[in-house]
């Protein structure tokens, strides 16, 4: 009997574990007479101060106590009789949670608005960053609250805070695993004023220095029900303030009552009242000042009442 490798489909895949976790896989094999079982990676024989491997007639055991991210990669099978042969990869990730990201910053405080920015974490904990949490604080009650959740940029801008408020921030990664075990925490803090606005220890460039429009927050893709309003959302910089042009299909929406555009504190909205399914399309914001001009756009699709 010609020897076959009977790999498990949960195996045929990467296998993840946690780091410190146990690695205890059965492969199931066939062949007369008992065939020869060899495993390596990389081409090179296995370290048996890490992997146990038993073998018996029917299965080969790979078992590992307490996994290190050492112990990820390429791991071959191999089973022989008589010069035939079949072969199985399996391929084992050993992930742990993330580092904290790095270089947050506060980069601007204007209204009721703050604009965070930071780097990734050193460590991605051996798996893909799948975004981070953002959480504000404020002086006053010390609890922190989550404003955003699996965030996939470096960036971000918070809205709607309070009048009379200092506020801390602080940012997680997050992975596979979960989020990271420590956060990274704003060095400065923001104070929202009515009038001027300033965080510190760091002290931000007056406001009235000459900027191109720069859209900090993007508009994000809609959907909506036909006969229901909804609004569109993005947020914008620039000195002088800059004019703001919304188009739909890149026509420019003139004075239609059923558009509401409104501009305040660098926070972009459009009101579409009852839309119907003609009112679906792309939708771009422009702004314009005599330094330059930038746009975001979004689709919006409109879907029958259900």
């Amino acid at each position: 009997e010609l020897p076959k490798i009977r790999m498990p489909r949960h195996l045929r895949e990467m296998y993840i574990r946690r780091v410190g976790d146990a690695v205890n896989i059965m492969i199931p094999f066939q062949g007369k007479p008992q065939p020869e079982v060899s495993w390596t990676k990389g081409g090179q024989p296995l370290d048996t101060n890490r992997i146990n491997i038993r073998n018996t007639a029917r299965d080969t055991i790979f078992y590992i106590r307490q996994a290190q991210r050492g112990d990820s990669g390429k791991y071959e099978l191999t089973v022989r009789i008589n010069g035939a042969e079949d072969k199985a990869t399996l391929d084992i990730q050993v992930v742990e949670p993330p580092g904290p990201p790095q270089n947050l910053k506060l980069v601007d405080v204007w209204g009721f608005n703050v604009a965070l920015e930071w780097t990734p974490p050193v460590d991605n904990g051996n798996s893909e960053i799948k975004g981070y949490r953002v959480q504000k604080s404020d002086k006053k009650s010390g609890k922190w609250f989550t404003v955003l959740e699996r965030c996939t940029r470096t960036s971000c801008t918070i809205s709607d805070l309070i009048i009379g408020n200092t506020y801390s921030f602080r940012v997680f990664s997050e992975n596979i695993c979960g989020l990271s075990d420590s956060a990274a925490v704003t060095s400065g803090v923001a104070h929202i004023k009515k009038t001027k606005t300033t965080y510190q220890p760091e002290k931000i460039p007056q406001r009235d220095m000459m900027e191109p429009p720069k859209f900090t927050q993007p508009l994000t893709d809609r959907t909506t029900t036909r006969g229901y309003s909804t609004h569109l959302f993005c947020s914008v910089r620039g000195f002088p303030q800059p004019k703001i042009i919304w188009l739909k299909n890149q026509m420019e929406i003139r004075e239609d009552p059923k558009y509401i555009a409104l501009i305040e504190q660098g926070v972009c909205s459009l009101e579409i009242r009852k839309p119907g399914p003609f009112d679906g399309g792309v939708y771009t914001c422009k702004a314009v000042n005599p330094l330059g001009e930038a746009s975001v756009d979004c689709r919006l699709d409109v879907k029958g009442e259900i």
